[in-house]
């Protein structure tokens, strides 16, 4: 069975929601008509509503306790529910296709109407607070009848809660479940639904998969089609991603998935939020991955547990690249060629010889930066919050280093032909966050700034405003980025 893709609809009115199916439509299977989102007069007036859609219906009136909006009590809830399935269409395509019914309900009358009707009932479980364990005894224990499709979702602590959903979910082959870990953690979970059998994955829409309280942790059905490309998922199609915290943003999917579509190749390129590099190690043997890209903050934590590294990558003391080959874990730093090139598109020079350079940062980003600075030709600075590991970093190359910090704003003056930003200061969500706040351009400088989203960070604009050249860092994603798909695919990335 494909997995079908349903658009949750909790827009308040009929209307609103009829104008969502129509904007997805061709990227959705099915919709569920969250009833309990409704104002209190349209509740009256849904019974139409899949006739109105024109395509496979859920009907779900969400308790509070299970993450919904409605509280009015038990008895008004059934009242909605048996007048969803009333004055049942003799074309089934003019009823709810389906019904979603929690584990502790048990109103016969209800079951058996769905039944007679041709709707299918949904037999869910929700847990806010923590995973759902023992998934195979769980479908089989909530499926009352065989034609019934089990929905167990949950709300993982970390990664690990993932992991055990994924190893689990195979030993319910043959069953018709839906298994879903929510939150930014569970997003593997949502995408890769077509390699774990399940029936169905929701989706939500665009702007709702934009707001920050989206707790649930759907995608909108563009970007799961479009840029995950759901609908070609399989056994068979191999898996590779990104980890990283808090991977609030990442444009890595678009690229090496954009690449899989055009060359027919069978794979997806997925975010998975981990709370450290273990984590997500351990999801990469239990799903099967073949390749990770490793960005902040794992960069250096990750070396310890690999089998091999290139020496490259133990020059650097970073790596950004790790490939399964056999049994064992081979790490690779794709950062520094990548930034190398990037560099010197910017400042349309060969090398850096005769330039002084500011490294704002010493971690793994700056790593591979002074890798490139010292390989190129460049003197450099690095400037850190932590003096010591400005120090340990600058010394490799027998570079300067200094605090970054407002007192040593004329040291920063000093090596500012250059300014290389490397931390995670300005990135999303924190924007307005400048790291060296202290210093004032004065238009001769290039300013290169490693974070790409958002697309000018407060130092780039202030950089900008001064009269300053700016770069920010898409250009080296891009680089090495076309490293790592040859890498895990062995084809050439077509530019």
């Amino acid at each position: 069975m494909k997995t079908k893709i349903c658009l949750v609809l909790t827009a308040p009115t009929i209307h609103e929601n009829l104008a969502l199916v129509e904007l997805y439509r061709s990227w959705i299977d099915i919709a569920e008509l969250r009833v309990d989102c409704l104002i209190p007069e349209e509740r009256l007036k849904f019974r139409r509503f899949p006739e109105m859609a024109g395509l496979p219906c859920v009907l779900t009136i969400r308790r509070t306790s299970d993450g919904g909006k409605f509280s009015e009590g038990e008895g008004s809830r059934i009242a909605l529910l048996a007048r969803g399935l009333a004055f049942a269409d003799t074309d089934h395509r003019k009823n709810f296709a389906y019904i979603d019914l929690e584990e502790d309900l048990s109103v016969p009358s209800i079951e058996e109407a769905a039944r007679a009707f041709g709707t299918r009932i949904i037999r869910s479980v929700h847990d806010m607070k923590g995973p759902v364990t023992d998934l195979r005894a769980r479908v089989q224990k909530l499926r009352r009848t065989k034609d019934e499709i089990a929905k167990v979702a949950f709300m993982p602590r970390n990664l690990s809660d993932v992991t055990r959903l994924f190893q689990e979910a195979k030993h319910c082959e043959g069953d018709d479940y839906v298994l879903i870990a929510m939150g930014t953690y569970g997003m593997p979970s949502r995408i890769l639904a077509p390699i774990i059998g399940a029936s169905i994955v929701y989706v939500t829409s665009e702007d709702n998969a934009r707001k920050t309280e989206n707790i649930l942790g759907q995608l909108d059905p563009i970007t799961l089609n479009e840029i995950y490309n759901i609908r070609n998922l399989g056994a068979k199609t191999k898996v590779f991603g990104i980890t990283g915290n808090p991977l609030t943003v990442t444009s890595s999917p678009l690229i090496h998935n954009g690449e899989y579509r055009k060359q027919g190749i069978d794979a997806v390129y997925i975010p998975i939020k981990a709370e450290n590099v273990e984590e997500a190690m351990d999801f990469a043997e239990a799903t099967n991955i073949r390749g990770l890209s490793i960005t902040y903050p794992f960069k250096e934590t990750v070396i310890p547990n690999l089998d091999q590294i290139s020496a490259q990558t133990g020059e650097i003391g970073a790596c950004n690249t790790i490939i399964k080959q056999g049994d064992a874990w081979h790490g690779y730093n794709t950062d520094a060629p990548g930034f190398s090139r990037a560099l010197l598109e910017f400042i349309g020079r060969k090398d850096l010889r005769r330039m002084k350079v500011a490294i704002v940062g010493a971690g793994g980003a700056a790593k591979a930066v002074a890798h490139s600075v010292w390989e190129l030709g460049g003197k450099a600075c690095v400037f850190n919050r932590t003096t010591d590991k400005a120090r340990e970093l600058a010394q490799k190359y027998n570079f300067k280093w200094a605090t970054l910090d407002a007192g040593n704003r004329i040291a920063l003056e000093s090596w500012s032909d250059l300014i290389i930003q490397t931390t995670s200061v300005g990135m999303y969500p924190n924007v307005d966050d400048d790291p060296i706040e202290f210093y004032a351009f004065n238009g001769n400088e290039f300013v290169y700034d490693v974070i790409y989203s958002p697309e000018k960070t407060r130092m780039l604009k202030r950089a900008d405003k001064a009269g300053c050249k700016t770069c920010n860092g898409y250009s080296m994603l891009l680089y090495q980025a076309y490293i790592q798909y040859e890498m895990f695919t062995g084809v050439e990335y077509v530019k």
